[in-house]
């Protein structure tokens, strides 16, 4: 949002390096620690108190591990984002955030067990404390290295490289890594397919624009719609309904302020009017993707990550992003096509 008030051609550089890094990144991390949602859940539930630590500790290293080569490809973002056609200005734009980005990732790495270790004992106030104290410290602290010492865009990674840092407080690998795998296939085919629209939008005319739009779509899909659920029958049915009144809820204030949510992001008008036109789909978007994340949490607590996998590579791969292809470069619909 902060980097959107500095020019359109930064709030594009940003999304792409964020779709950039989600991709290759923040999505395989989230992935494989999905597997203590099975791993800790189980044995939380057996009493097992013991094995709670030590797979937590392994998920940490491994997750750790994982980020050296993940920072590496970072590192050439610019050259990788060019090879595929989007704009060289954009590609450096997002080269500089992605470096800027590489100590939030091993952050990451290291927050993501913690609220795995946590959630399955449904310690969830240490959680919210935890990520609002966060909050507190990173809206100002961002404020103040974007506005007030002018070091533009890369310093909003580095001010959420700063928060998850403060967020955050070689036994049972192989364990590990056996629901690690199929949990990050299923995962990152979720989200690849969304940052994958980002960057076509940017083959698009007039990228800039449709990049922008795109992506502030997705930031807002993603944040409103992102949750987990106990693997439990006996509350499946509950949450549903409780996810679906949250997720309607969401929506209409969402419609409700559609007009005027650009704002929040850019000052320029013609963004502004595409987000809001874009505002019934993105409600929709909402409420769908509300109930897909109570499932998955469902899948992850049963240890179900691979029928997970199979289902998202089939919804995004075989319809989703084909479609959005079709819509946008052939019917000529451009981002709303991508987004439908």
């Amino acid at each position: 949002m902060m980097v959107g008030h500095l020019d359109e051609l930064s709030l594009s550089g940003v999304f792409v390096a964020f779709s950039f890094t989600i991709v290759t990144g923040y999505s395989l991390i989230c992935g494989m620690a999905g597997a203590l949602g099975t791993l800790c859940g189980q044995a939380y539930g057996a009493e097992q108190y013991k094995k709670l630590g030590i797979y937590t500790y392994a998920a940490i290293i491994s997750l750790i591990l994982v980020c050296i080569p993940i920072s590496i490809l970072w590192m050439v973002t610019d050259k990788l984002l060019i090879l595929i056609g989007q704009d060289p200005t954009i590609s450096h734009i997002a080269h500089k955030y992605c470096i800027c980005l590489v100590p939030n990732l091993f952050a990451y790495a290291i927050l993501q067990p913690l609220v795995r270790y946590y959630q399955t004992q449904s310690l969830i106030l240490p959680l919210l404390f935890s990520s609002f104290a966060a909050l507190c410290f990173h809206i100002p602290f961002c404020w103040t290295l974007v506005f007030k010492l002018k070091l533009g865009s890369s310093a909003a990674a580095l001010a959420s490289a700063s928060s998850y840092l403060l967020d955050d407080v070689f036994f049972s690998m192989r364990e590990f890594f056996r629901f690690a795998v199929p949990s990050a296939g299923m995962v990152c085919l979720e989200w690849w397919s969304f940052e994958g629209l980002i960057l076509l939008s940017g083959l698009l005319p007039n990228p800039e624009l449709e990049t922008s739009v795109l992506s502030l779509c997705t930031r807002v899909s993603n944040e409103l719609g992102a949750g987990n659920a106990q693997a439990a029958k006996m509350t499946v049915k509950a949450i549903m309904v409780l996810v679906v009144a949250e997720m309607v809820f969401l929506a209409m204030i969402l419609f409700f302020c559609h007009l005027v949510l650009g704002y929040a992001f850019s000052s320029k008008k013609e963004i502004v009017d595409r987000i809001a036109d874009m505002g019934p789909l993105l409600c929709l978007s909402i409420i769908m993707d509300g109930l897909q994340a109570v499932l998955s949490g469902v899948a992850r607590g049963s240890g179900w990550q691979d029928i997970g996998a199979y289902v998202n590579l089939g919804a995004y791969y075989l319809v989703g992003v084909p479609v959005g292809v079709v819509l946008a470069f052939v019917v000529h619909l451009k981002g709303k096509g991508l987004w439908i």
